[in-house]
């Protein structure tokens, strides 16, 4: 008789969730073929089919619903034992993975780094980058342990815990006759043209957000990849956009700046936090490093977030 393995089931589960193989594979980092040959073990080892073909994509079959729920359940457990290494009360030891948006991590987590190895010089950190939503979608699949995002977190299955607030300012050349303002109203903001990231970046929305609200343009033939890639627009005269303080504080605020930040009025801000699995429960390692990350940030960065 075929064994089952806890590959199969962590396979099965990223799959279940997303009901596309592309998507799963993508998540997993594998191949669809091999993606398709664990599907088929597993399907051969319970001895059911546990999913249909579709044209709108997978559904999973009464089988398949039940193995989902029970690999779920099954893979909580797992990742309980591989946290109680780091879960002790003592603080951080062992390896803890964790998945963070390119417009918060470069610009807040070297200094943390940097704590936490003077701290606990035994502890490792494994840092990956994304959009926030794969983040989300990743975090679900186990590759990350906990997640720095920030809100709307758009799962039941994930807890946040709120770390602090950031906020967001207008960037625009330094030609813009904004540029000498000490602040920015809505009304100041209607005959402007906004970019924005791509639709992945929660801060696409944001920006979306408060170009309709004001009634200004938002440019639809350039979605940026990264905050570098909007700010080179802006200073090329391209249009505005919207930066978080902390990226404003590490790249914008210096003497040799192509552009320049200036506050909305009223503000517009961010919840930042970090966010792991309910079935991961509280273990106190991450309540620790949701201190730690707190306690950096209210340290180096009073100046420019809200606590």
């Amino acid at each position: 008789m075929a064994e089952i393995t806890l590959r199969q089931l962590r396979y099965f589960g990223t799959l279940a969730r997303v009901l596309q193989y592309r998507r799963a594979a993508q998540q997993l980092g594998i191949s669809q073929p091999s993606l398709s040959l664990q599907i088929a073990s597993l399907e051969e080892a319970v001895g059911a089919q546990l999913l249909e073909r579709k044209r709108s994509g997978l559904i999973l079959t009464p089988a398949g619903r039940d193995v989902a729920e029970r690999a779920f359940h099954i893979l909580a457990e797992v990742d309980g034992l591989m946290h109680r290494p780091v879960s002790a009360q003592s603080g951080l030891s062992g390896t803890l993975r964790l998945g963070s948006s390119p417009t918060i991590a470069p610009y807040l987590m070297p200094r943390v780094l940097k704590r936490l190895h003077e701290t606990y010089p035994e502890f490792r950190l494994i840092i990956r980058d994304g959009p926030s939503k794969g983040l989300i979608e990743e975090l679900l699949a186990g590759k990350h342990d906990l997640i720095l995002t920030q809100t709307p977190v758009s799962s039941d299955d994930v807890r946040f815990y709120p770390l602090f607030r950031e906020p967001l300012l207008l960037a625009v050349e330094h030609g813009n006759p904004l540029a000498g303002q000490k602040s920015a109203t809505l009304q100041d903001l209607s005959p402007l043209t906004f970019i924005t990231l791509e639709p992945a970046y929660t801060l696409h929305r944001q920006i979306k957000d408060l170009s309709e609200l004001s009634g200004a343009k938002l440019r639809e033939d350039f979605e940026g990849t990264s905050l570098d890639a909007l700010r080179q627009m802006v200073s090329l005269g391209m249009g505005v956009t919207l930066v978080p303080a902390l990226y404003s504080k590490s790249e914008v605020e210096r003497a040799d700046s192509d552009v320049c930040t200036i506050p909305l009025s009223p503000p517009r801000m961010r919840q930042i936090g970090l966010a792991w699995r309910k079935s991961s429960g509280e273990p106190p390692a991450f309540i620790e490093m949701a201190t730690q990350i707190r306690d950096v940030a209210r340290a180096e960065f009073a100046d420019c977030l809200k606590f």
